[in-house]
């Protein structure tokens, strides 16, 4: 075993395409972090493969932040101690749907319920037919491939740099940034196939790397777009940055916690 670096942060995105955020801990099983994408857009004029409104074609989505009403009530199962006592095998209770009742801010202010009628019309704004978007609500992360995503800040400076600007790491809306020993960028890379052990408990195999969008190209803030980021990725990293992860073994992960390679 190798300690490999440190867990610089954990995001969680309660809704697809929407602004993530910073936890100072969390819960990760076999769906991702507790809490992590459980609300989605539907759009029924999207393709049926990915039947999806996302921030690609509706930048504006950025400007909307979803933030859970009991936010003490979702970092874990609240019979987490009492069930890891108990051996391996036994799997915490999922947190009720009252627990993770999720609020929205509109980009006018007004907070709504996730399941308000009148969201649909202020997300697709001017661009988008109200009456083909629904929120909709999933026990299982609505992710696009892996339940857990991690990546370097290395590799993001990295990135950075040959595109002349200093990235806002909320680009790339990794669950699990790491801060690796090797301070190469891309080092990630060499962890598929492989299994790490980040925090006390969490234990996680390395499966692909990740295939990058131009959803990195936006900035989270202005909604200005850089094209040369997706570009460098393309050209020089086969389209590539970060790396997706299925979860072995379940347990509590906080920012500062070691990163171990198991093997």
């Amino acid at each position: 075993m190798t300690i490999v670096g440190r867990l610089e942060s954990v995001w969680r995105y309660p809704v697809k395409s929407m602004p993530g955020e910073s936890l100072p801990e969390a819960y990760v099983d076999f769906a991702g972090v507790l809490g992590d994408r459980l609300c989605a857009v539907h759009h029924a004029g999207a393709p049926k493969s990915f039947p999806f409104l996302t921030a690609r074609s509706r930048k504006e989505m950025l400007r909307f932040r979803p933030k859970f009403r009991h936010p003490e009530r979702t970092l874990a199962p609240d019979n987490l101690t009492e069930a890891e006592t108990r051996g391996p095998g036994v799997t915490p209770l999922f947190p009720t749907s009252e627990d993770l009742a999720l609020e929205i801010e509109a980009p006018n202010g007004k907070i709504l319920s996730a399941s308000d009628p009148v969201l649909p019309a202020l997300i697709g704004g001017d661009q988008f037919n109200a009456s083909e978007l629904t929120m909709i609500r999933s026990d299982r992360a609505i992710t696009d491939c892996r339940p857990l995503s991690l990546l370097a800040i290395q590799t993001i400076d990295s990135i950075g740099r040959a595109a002349g600007v200093t990235l806002d790491k909320r680009r790339f809306r990794e669950n699990l940034y790491l801060d690796l020993n090797s301070g190469e960028s891309f080092a990630e890379d060499a962890f598929v196939g492989r299994r790490l052990r980040i925090g006390p408990r969490l234990t996680v195999h390395i499966l692909e790397r990740d295939i990058r969008c131009r959803m990195i190209n936006i900035d989270p803030e202005s909604l200005d777009e850089n094209p040369e980021i997706l570009q460098h990725v393309a050209r020089n990293h086969d389209n590539r940055a970060g790396v997706y992860a299925a979860v072995l073994v379940a347990g509590m992960v906080r920012p500062g916690d070691e990163v171990v390679l198991e093997d």
